[in-house]
C-alpha cells in the first residue's frame, strides 16, 4: 500500500526554500518516492486555501514515507524547509 506526503506551504524565506527545493528531490528518489504534484497552478473549489505551494509525493509504502521523513539524509533538508516556509504536512496511507 502506497504512502503519500501531502504538504501545503507558504514560503517565508525564499533563499532557504530555494536551496531546499533544489536539493530535496534526490533524497525523495533514494527512498523510492516520486512527485505527483510540486507547486503548479490550482484553483480552490471550496473553503479558504491560504497556501501558495502544494506538494504530493508518492512512496512505495506508508512506512517508506515515514522512513524518508525521519531519515538522517532528510534531517538537514527538513531544517532548511522549516527555516524557509510554514504550513501543514501529513503522511497518509493510500488505498
Amino acid at each position: 500500500m502506497s504512502g503519500y506526503l501531502i504538504a501545503q506551504l507558504n514560503m517565508t524565506d525564499k533563499e532557504n526554500f530555494k536551496l531546499y527545493a533544489e536539493t530535496v528531490p534526490e533524497s525523495v528518489k533514494k527512498f523510492g518516492g516520486k512527485y505527483l504534484v510540486r507547486a503548479g497552478e490550482f484553483k480552490s473549489m471550496q473553503g479558504k486555501w491560504d497556501f501558495t505551494r502544494n506538494v504530493i509525493i508518492e512512496f512505495p509504502t506508508y512506512e517508506k514515507a515515514l522512513e524518508w521523513y525521519n531519515s538522517d539524509l532528510y534531517k538537514p533538508l527538513k531544517e532548511l524547509r522549516q527555516k524557509g516556509s510554514e504550513g501543514n504536512i501529513i503522511i497518509i496511507k493510500g488505498v
